[in-house]
């Protein structure tokens, strides 16, 4: 581990390397990176959408089969992704798109002591699922903006396990549940998921919400740009789902922080009834965790 603490030969950091490596495979799927971009250009349309998503045949059948499901209780049969737009609207199906893209990265069951794939794939959906959540009952209008921020939060901790698997592996197996898994990270790699997910965010044109969620998602206070509302939403759903015991790497490792939620006017009665009601929301949405 100590070889990612130091600088690569050109004089970059283990980071910078991370980084251009996976610029140049290209980790996430080229066509939600590009669903993304068109739903959050205003110039953009829905036949830009639809374009952008019947490159990928098997991602559309995919999506329709979901917009199908009694999941979103449509009355009639939708047959084509200008229909399901039209019925749901671009940032519904661009969340779908992006779910059911982004989760093929899950497809490998890969263990590690108390880590899985499909166990960091089930934190991702149940985070944005309760960030969507939480944005509706404080009345947020981008309450599906709240879903993709949250459904990409921990997408460093994705390229961490892709990209220096060996070196993720030995931080997992050592883990010190004393530690947060920031503090854990930067121990053992010399950065962290919520650094190295940012900047591949950036290269990757993601949204600016999205861009801050992942940044600063353990610690909204620092964050005092325009998308504040996303910021707190996906800090206070990943504390939920983590006292829930649908964390990331398999333990709890996050520090529950009151400042986030007074910042968004929440209760320890709140927080019960969050408890309470995340269960049932995670049910009502089961179909995402296999888009």
């Amino acid at each position: 581990m100590a070889v990612l603490q130091t600088p690569t030969r050109d004089g970059g950091s283990a980071e910078d390397a991370i980084v251009r490596r996976t610029e140049e495979i290209s980790t996430l799927p080229a066509v939600a990176i590009r669903v993304m971009q068109i739903a959050n250009d205003p110039d953009s349309g829905a036949g830009d959408l639809t374009q952008a998503m019947e490159s990928d045949t098997a991602l559309s059948a995919r999506v329709l089969r979901y917009v199908n499901s009694s999941a979103c209780g449509l009355r009639q049969k939708i047959t084509n992704l200008q229909q399901a737009i039209a019925y749901l609207g671009m940032k519904q199906i661009r969340n779908l798109a992006v779910t059911a893209s982004v989760s093929e990265l899950f497809a490998a069951q890969t263990r590690i002591g108390t880590y899985d794939r499909p166990g960091l794939w089930r934190h991702l959906v149940a985070v944005g699922v309760c960030a969507r959540m939480l944005a509706k009952r404080k009345k947020y209008p981008n309450f599906e903006d709240m879903f993709l921020a949250g459904l990409l939060h921990d997408i460093g901790i994705v390229i961490e396990d892709q990209q220096i698997h060996d070196s993720f592996r030995k931080m997992i197996l050592s883990l010190r549940t004393d530690m947060t898994l920031c503090a854990n990270e930067r121990n053992a790699l010399g950065f962290d998921h919520t650094t190295l997910g940012f900047r591949l965010a950036e290269i990757w044109g993601f949204p600016e919400g999205v861009k801050a969620a992942i940044r600063h998602h353990h610690v909204s206070c620092n964050y005092h740009g325009p998308e504040v509302r996303i910021v707190r939403c996906v800090e206070v759903a990943n504390l939920v789902c983590s006292i829930k015991d649908i964390t990331s790497v398999g333990a709890n490792l996050v520090k529950f922080s009151q400042p986030a939620f007074n910042s968004l006017s929440l209760s320890k009665q709140d927080l019960a009834v969050l408890l309470e009601d995340l269960e049932a929301e995670l049910q009502a949405n089961a179909n995402l965790f296999h888009v």
